[in-house]
């Protein structure tokens, strides 16, 4: 092929819907890291995980201990756990192969988010966002809690003990706050209702910087890029930020400590300040200027370049795209049911969102292919052409044309084992434990129940009863086959039973004739 059958100048985001999933009613989704698998948290609390590539079920965890709504799921960064935050303020670890529970605790508020640590390969730590407190990183092996500052007033200086089982009572007014881990998880980013984003260490509980946004707005959602070199907050001013990550992908605390040291002469909270600004700039706003719209479940596709967020509005399920340099490109319209949130896909333009209902939508591209690219001479017809063929086109050897002699060595060895590695995941990304596919769990087969059958009297119009033979699982379960209208067959000695229908009285007067007392039975 002279040139790629897909139109490169189609954008890569998605279009229409190409598919919905349907299990219960679903509350939150999250994929794996390559996308091979969608976790999905249900209103009765369980987590089902789809296979994305059949768009079948490969997993249920059912955890009799939780009945409430799950409010977050979440992934390890090889997909060898999952963690699920539930409304009945739980934190439940999954084994993801085996199906078991790791660990499960009970905190005081109703987590809205968790996150487990991006760091470790099998982690044990999490960072909850509760609903009336402020955001906690919870050990889940010691059943530990530690706080998080959410301003400069809850430390002083900027430090804050580590609290241990302790949490805060929520008699302050106190609004959701969002955080998120970055890249490696050294670093915790949280954005508060003074429109401040904190930057913490979260293992000595400090605030190593701080970047006020423009007007002060609440931050709702906070979340980073795959990569880790874009940060997105939404806020209540009905605006989504773009900022740039100065700091490092590796190594921010030992960047944030140069900083310091260069900064050691300014004040406290000053200095602080000027940390911030070198940690994050400003890139980009978006916003809908018109209708004002507040944003919902806002975040990056998988590559970085494109910015999605869904409409909050009641009874809308609207999805907004943006190029990164600030262009609406699309607003995909669904039906006329609330969006509650949305993840794109990691490596292809697919977005996945969940409506009120409790159903999945699947949105994709809407190809239009490139018939040209088959053959350099190959042209397309708008309608029908009469086909004149030449003289010698069916000839064995066709003057016209010269068959070229194959430049491939057909003596070179082909390698078919080596796996070229993608190019959406770094060397430090890559894992040969990783988890892409979870092994098939086919339910056994239920034994066929022959020569087992239970017997019911039907009452005829003149009193007489009819014996008929019925399965004993028909009848227990109460799935009885109409036999006025059908024959039943025995399935023993191969010997078929035909019920003769029922005359009617119509038939009976003009015939003079009544019925027997007993059913003819013909073989």
């Amino acid at each position: 092929m002279n040139a790629p059958i897909i139109d490169p100048l189609q954008g890569d985001f998605p279009e229409v819907i190409e598919e919905y999933l349907e299990h219960g009613v679903m509350k939150c989704i999250a994929f794996n890291r390559r996308g091979t698998l969608l976790a999905a948290g249900c209103s009765d609390g369980t987590c089902v995980i789809w296979d994305f590539e059949t768009r079948g079920i490969a997993k249920e965890f059912r955890d009799k201990d939780c009945v409430a709504a799950v409010t977050s799921v979440c992934w390890s960064k090889y997909g060898h756990r999952i963690l699920v935050a539930a409304a009945d303020k739980s934190l439940t670890l999954w084994d993801v192969v085996k199906g078991e529970k790791i660990a499960r605790m009970t905190l005081e508020q109703t987590p809205l988010q968790a996150r487990l640590h991006p760091g470790s390969s099998t982690p044990h730590i999490c960072l909850a966002c509760p609903l009336s407190s402020a955001p906690m990183i919870v050990d889940l092996q010691t059943e530990t809690t530690a706080v998080l500052p959410v301003s400069l007033s809850d430390t002083g200086n900027g430090v804050a003990p580590p609290v241990r089982n302790k949490f805060s009572d929520g008699s302050a007014p106190f609004t959701p706050t969002a955080a998120c881990f970055n890249k490696y998880g050294d670093l915790v980013y949280l954005g508060n209702s003074k429109g401040d984003i904190l930057i913490i260490d979260h293992k000595s509980i400090q605030i190593r910087g701080i970047v006020s946004i423009p007007g002060g707005a609440v931050i709702k959602n906070i979340v980073f890029s795959r990569n880790g070199q874009y940060l997105l907050t939404n806020s209540n001013d009905r605006t989504i930020r773009i900022y740039e990550n100065l700091l490092p992908p590796k190594d921010g605390l030992t960047a944030l400590d140069k900083l310091d040291h260069e900064l050691a002469e300014q004040d406290e909270v000053e200095k602080l300040k000027a940390v911030g600004l070198k940690c994050l700039a400003l890139f980009r706003e978006f916003q809908d200027s018109i209708t004002r719209v507040q944003w919902k479940a806002p975040c990056f596709s998988g590559d970085g370049e494109w910015v999605v967020g869904g409409s909050a509005s009641k009874g809308e399920h609207k999805i907004y795209i943006w190029d990164r340099a600030g262009h609406l490109v699309k607003i995909l319209e669904g039906p006329k049911e609330a969006l509650i949130d949305l993840a794109w896909h990691p490596v292809h333009p697919i977005v996945v969102s969940v409506s009120l209902t409790g159903l999945v939508y699947i949105w994709a591209k809407d190809y239009t292919e490139n018939w040209s690219a088959f053959a350099p001479d190959f042209k397309e017809l708008e309608e029908n052409e009469e086909y004149v063929e030449r003289e010698d086109e069916f000839d064995l050897v066709p003057e016209t044309e010269k068959v070229k002699d194959s430049d491939v060595n057909e003596d070179e060895e082909i390698d078919i084992v080596t796996v070229e590695k993608d190019s959406a995941f770094s060397d430090s990304d890559m894992s040969q434990e990783e988890i892409r596919f979870l092994p098939p769990d086919p339910s056994p087969d239920i034994p066929e129940q022959q020569d087992r059958h239970v017997v019911s009297t039907s009452k005829l119009g003149d009193g007489s009863q009819s014996v008929s033979p019925i399965s004993e699982e028909a009848g227990q379960n109460g799935h009885l086959t109409n036999h006025e209208s059908s024959p039943l067959e025995e399935d023993s000695g191969g010997t078929s039973l035909k019920r003769k229908r029922k005359p009617s009285e119509k038939v009976l007067d003009s015939e003079n004739v009544r019925p027997s007392s007993k059913m003819k039975v013909s073989r």
